[in-house]
């Protein structure tokens, strides 16, 4: 707020300009001057007017010091939190272009462990149909039985295995659609990605998936960061780009095992 210095009969308030700018000097009637600095001598307030560009005076009976005061330290506060802010904002500026250039540049989903990066393999899915379904529509004299399936991913578990609950992952794709994390369901042999619905008449596919909450960041065109919201749950994953009802679907599948 400035140094106060006492001398005989005079107590001068120097203040520096704030780099916020100029702030508001009170009077008791509830006006204001707006002020670029101001002195206190003995009975009277020496102030710069910014409105006149020229010094002026007032008795101090009439300047109300104390909100004055409040005022410029409020202004100050401000001042050092947006500093603090910009501060913090270009250290992740920074944090983000270092991560972009880990990851590489083919497309691809990417898991992060420090500055280990290890690019996960795309899995190769199949549409499954429930044969039990398919028989009644064809006894059916309508078609007003819906069609059930599944996109199912082969193997009883991913080959590549993360230890840690919020594993962060890179994905770089040159055509970027909805994409996420998805718990996957064990069936044997295979893993289920999504449940599918074929609705009569209209052919329309609905997808149902088990989608983990994410956090997603954009470190640049069609680059992304993913990362769950909770821990995940010890089990069977994959990170999924797909296009809704088109049964259009990309996976690169991960298992979360608890380390040992």
């Amino acid at each position: 707020m400035g140094s106060v210095r006492w001398l005989p009969g005079v107590a001068v308030l120097g203040l520096s300009l704030l780099a916020a700018g100029n702030f508001k000097l009170y009077l008791k009637d509830g006006a204001d001057h707006l002020v670029r600095e101001y002195q206190v001598v003995e009975d009277r307030v020496r102030y710069y007017s910014v409105e006149r560009s020229a010094w002026e005076e007032l008795p101090v009976a009439l300047v109300d010091l104390e909100r004055t005061v409040r005022e410029q330290k409020r202004l100050k506060d401000e001042l050092r939190q947006k500093q603090e802010e910009d501060r913090v904002e270009r250290k992740a500026e920074r944090e983000m272009r270092t991560e972009l250039h880990k990851v590489p540049l083919e497309d691809g989903v990417y898991w992060v462990n420090g500055e280990q990066v290890t690019p996960l393999k795309q899995g190769e899915t199949k549409i499954k149909g429930n044969k039990r379904r398919s028989a009644l529509k064809v006894l059916s004299p309508i078609p007003i039985v819906a069609g059930k399936g599944t996109v199912e991913l082969e193997g009883p578990q991913a080959a590549f295995v993360v230890q840690t609950p919020t594993p962060f992952f890179y994905i770089r794709l040159d055509k970027v659609e909805r994409f996420g994390i998805a718990h996957l369901t064990p069936k044997k042999e295979p893993r289920i990605v999504e449940d599918l619905t074929y609705v009569p008449v209209t052919k329309d596919v609905i997808e149902a998936q088990k989608e983990v909450e994410i956090f997603r960041q954009q470190l640049a065109p069609g680059v992304y960061r993913i990362w769950p919201v909770e821990p995940l749950e010890p089990g069977e994953y994959a990170v999924v780009q797909f296009t809704q009802d088109k049964l259009n679907i990309q996976v690169w599948d991960f298992a979360y095992r608890k380390p040992n």
